[in-house]
């Protein structure tokens, strides 16, 4: 009689804390960075944040599951908006070495945060895919642990920090490194990730410390 495999709940909280935390380095942006006051993400994200860990703490995971994509995607879109003022202020020295440099290193903190919580929620239908289907999942990235079979019951699963640890090399290396990338949606997002994180290096931190 075939073993049976347990089910163990993926841990959320390393990723409610990136949210926090981005939002967070987000703040830290300089006025001029932000569509609006640069406080009303903070609050929009603990907002959301709270229905989401309550969510998840008495078991309504598909509610969980939609305020999450709205927290990121709200992140997403003011990281992008940033993004955009601070290169539209280069060419017009709107900002001293010092803010630029200061502000290349937030979002780039933020990019690979953000795009870590993005793996993390589609990959294989996020935790909750990946916890109701016992290690038998479609992944979208070949983590190299999927490798070693196993016993059924000792299967491995990635969590936050191994996608975290996917987008931070994405955006330090501009490649996956030891992680196969498999499915067109995953390349596309690291595609995404790989160039944000080049326009940063490249043209805002080249250019603060140029003038410096």
């Amino acid at each position: 009689m075939p073993k049976e495999v347990k089910i163990f709940r993926e841990p959320r909280w390393p990723a409610f804390i990136a949210m926090f935390a981005t939002a967070l380095v987000q703040r830290a942006l300089p006025e001029r960075l932000s569509l609006g006051p640069s406080w009303v993400l903070l609050v929009v994200v603990i907002v959301l944040l709270v229905p989401i860990v309550l969510s998840t703490h008495r078991g309504h995971y598909n509610v969980a599951r939609i305020l999450t994509f709205a927290a990121t995607g709200v992140i997403t879109f003011a990281m992008i908006a940033s993004l955009g003022l601070l290169i539209q202020g280069l060419p017009k020295h709107l900002d001293s070495p010092q803010t630029l440099l200061r502000s290349a290193i937030s979002l780039w903190i933020t990019n690979v945060l953000v795009f870590a919580l993005w793996y993390w929620k589609l990959d294989a239908g996020g935790p909750l895919g990946r916890d109701n289907a016992k290690g038998d999942f479609d992944s979208a990235f070949l983590f190299p642990q999927m490798l070693v079979r196993d016993e059924p019951e000792n299967y491995w699963s990635p969590q936050f920090v191994d996608y975290l640890f996917l987008a931070f090399n994405t955006s330090t290396a501009f490649s996956p490194t030891d992680t196969a990338v498999l499915s067109r949606w995953a390349k596309v997002g690291m595609i995404l990730q790989s160039s944000i994180s080049l326009m940063i290096v490249a043209l805002i931190a080249a250019r603060a410390v140029n003038i410096l």
